[in-house]
């Protein structure tokens, strides 16, 4: 069963309960109190036939009771649309008569006292008033009246005829008005329950749009950032398992390119049908591309290693490191018609001081190779709050905007023609990645083509 549905007949039962009651409890409190008024007006009007005929007899000298009886029929005349039924009795001796009242046997109480019943029977009411008195010769008299309220029970009968009829109307009409408001109520149900089957169907964009104002609009506001968290973990995880592909790709590829030389020329040297110059060329080329094979094979351990071991930072100084590694790199540089610069801010920092020399080292390679001749390198570090700051400028090629977000991919390359000839495997500007990690740091690039590249790297390993 619906919730609606279930809310509707939730609240037709309870206007149905309440409604029910209260009038119910109406009606009975308004009949008990026409009772009690007629009551009342019983006893008052058997109390005056009562004082009539006491004084009646008092003032009599006849002995059988005559005016009482005669006194009793004149009240009893003028009463008549008011007593059902009257009996005057001496014992067992009827003196007086008119209609049948619902209790024959009256038990008599004492003098001046009287007692009252109630008969209902198919809608007829009788009230039955029952007393004695004692008359001049000593006697004791039982006058028996009966008093017609059938009056009240059709007030009744036609009260509660109307009632039912009400109670009708107002469950159907409010059946109708609590399915209305039950289908307004749960809208934002079945709007989050409509936006939900098209999320399973892989809809990830669709939201839900409520503006109610109560807890259904912050359960729909909750309901759309777990849904954006989704939609982003599966953005993410798409975009990780497109990086894993590539990666794979490209892997396969670097593998490919240099075991097909290897193997190659080793089936050429097998074959000892080469000149001396031949063979030397084949075995050039096969050590190359086996030098190429230990570099990925290194860069890949590396990488490994980084993710997989926690290290723990010493003391270090940028300076030293930076000024240390120029002083090596610069002849080299100068073969290339590039020139090596430094400056450096003294200082301590917390650093792992092997891994940040392999980052500098690096970030310089690739500096060489964005170089398509003579050039300028430039090697800055200064002191921050929080550790160092390191910059390698150069006035290189450049790179593309769009490349910027891919440069720390594994095996990606902006010119892969140029970096596979430089001796590149993609892997460098990874490892660098993983080394600023460690260092709970950064790494920024700005680039424009034509112009070079400056790389910032922020160490955040504490400062001492």
């Amino acid at each position: 069963m619906k919730f609606r549905l279930r809310m509707m007949l939730c609240m037709v039962m309870l206007l149905a309960l309440l409604f029910g009651a209260g009038g119910s409890i109406l009606i009975s409190v308004s009949f008990q109190e026409s009772l009690d008024s007629e009551r009342d007006m019983a006893m008052r009007s058997y109390r005056t036939v009562e004082t009539a005929m006491v004084l009646a007899n008092s003032i009599s000298a006849q002995r059988d009771y005559g005016d009482v009886v005669s006194t009793l029929g004149q009240m009893d005349g003028q009463g008549d649309a008011m007593w059902s039924g009257l009996c005057l009795r001496e014992g067992d001796n009827v003196l007086y008569q008119r209609g049948t009242l619902p209790f024959a046997d009256t038990a008599a109480g004492e003098p001046g006292r009287c007692s009252i019943r109630l008969y209902e029977s198919d809608g007829v009411g009788i009230l039955q008033v029952s007393g004695t008195l004692q008359v001049s010769n000593g006697a004791t008299l039982t006058l028996d009246a009966g008093y017609n309220v059938s009056h009240l029970y059709a007030v009744r009968r036609m009260q509660l005829d109307i009632y039912y009829r009400l109670l009708a109307a107002v469950v159907a009409l409010g059946a109708l008005l609590s399915w209305a408001l039950s289908a307004l109520l749960t809208r934002p149900l079945s709007q989050l329950s409509r936006v939900t089957r098209q999320i399973a169907n892989g809809n990830l964009s669709s939201r839900a749009n409520i503006r109610s104002g109560d807890e259904f609009e912050q359960l729909a506001a909750d309901f759309n950032r777990m849904t954006d968290r989704v939609e982003e973990d599966m953005a993410a995880l798409q975009d990780a398992m497109r990086r894993q592909e590539e990666f794979m790709g490209s892997f396969a590829h670097e593998m490919k390119t240099p075991m097909t030389s290897i193997i190659g020329y080793a089936d050429l040297l097998r074959g000892q049908s080469l000149t001396e110059e031949d063979q030397q060329q084949a075995a050039n080329y096969i050590f190359s591309e086996g030098k190429r094979l230990e570099s990925l094979s290194l860069k890949l351990l590396d990488l490994l290693v980084l993710k997989k071991r926690d290290f723990e930072l010493g003391e270090g100084s940028p300076k030293g490191l930076i000024t240390g590694l120029v002083r090596v790199l610069r002849p080299t540089m100068a073969k290339r018609d590039i020139t090596l610069q430094c400056r450096c801010e003294d200082g301590q920092c917390r650093m792992e001081p092997d891994l940040v020399k392999s980052l500098v080292i690096n970030l310089i390679d690739n500096a060489r190779k964005a170089m398509d001749g003579a050039g300028n390198i430039f090697v800055l570090s200064e002191m921050t709050d929080t550790g160092c700051r390191i910059r390698v400028v150069d006035n290189g090629r450049g790179m593309p905007q769009k490349e910027i977000s891919r440069v720390t991919e594994a095996f990606y390359r902006v010119d892969k023609s140029r970096s596979r000839a430089q001796g590149g495997v993609g892997l460098g500007l990874a490892l660098c990645q993983e080394i600023v990690a460690l260092h709970q740091g950064t790494m920024e690039f700005q680039s424009a083509e034509g112009k070079g590249t400056i790389v910032t790297v922020t160490l955040n390993g504490g400062r001492l």
